[in-house]
């Protein structure tokens, strides 16, 4: 007979209950959503940030030429900053998801299964809310590529967890 996860220890540890609990689950998620809102706008966009950044670059690896910084900036800076944030929210989404389901009566498998697809789900929902927000911008781009970057971050941060969750039985 499988092993429900409400006879874990894991559970034990992740019921909290009333405000403190939710708070401590869904605060991660909402600061991660808060800073997409701020990255999103005008503020932030290629042209700004690289009024910025790029003197600072110069200034600590030297002088790049035109090419070369917009693609380190486009490429390496921004296009990884949606992997690792994307990725990083997807994380919060899956952890308010498995503290939001600890006490239900599923297997192990199945409980982390669930969540995971929703912490995936969610971030692709956030990510195409961004993008759409973004194509109102005149200094944005809303753009579907960078929705599937944005979700194959949460994906791949997603496979890390699970891998580390797969050792962590073999054990």
């Amino acid at each position: 007979m499988p092993t429900t996860l409400t006879a874990t220890r894991e559970n034990i540890q992740l019921r909290r209950g009333g405000v403190a609990g939710f708070i401590s689950t869904w605060l991660p998620v909402a600061i991660g959503l808060t800073i997409i809102v701020i990255e999103s706008t005008d503020s932030l966009s290629a042209d700004k940030t690289s009024r910025f950044l790029r003197p600072l670059f110069a200034y600590l690896f030297g002088p790049m030429t035109d090419e070369h910084w917009h693609f380190f900036h486009h490429v390496l800076l921004r296009k990884n900053g949606h992997l690792l944030g994307y990725g990083t929210l997807g994380m919060t989404w899956l952890r308010a998801w498995l503290r939001t389901f600890a006490a239900r009566p599923w297997t192990i498998a199945q409980w982390r299964l669930r969540s995971a697809v929703l912490g995936v789900v969610c971030t692709f929902l956030t990510a195409s809310a961004d993008e759409y927000h973004q194509s109102f911008l005149p200094s944005r781009t809303g753009q579907f590529s960078d929705v599937l970057l944005d979700t194959c971050g949460a994906v791949v941060f997603t496979l890390i967890v699970a891998r580390l969750w797969r050792r962590s039985s073999a054990e």
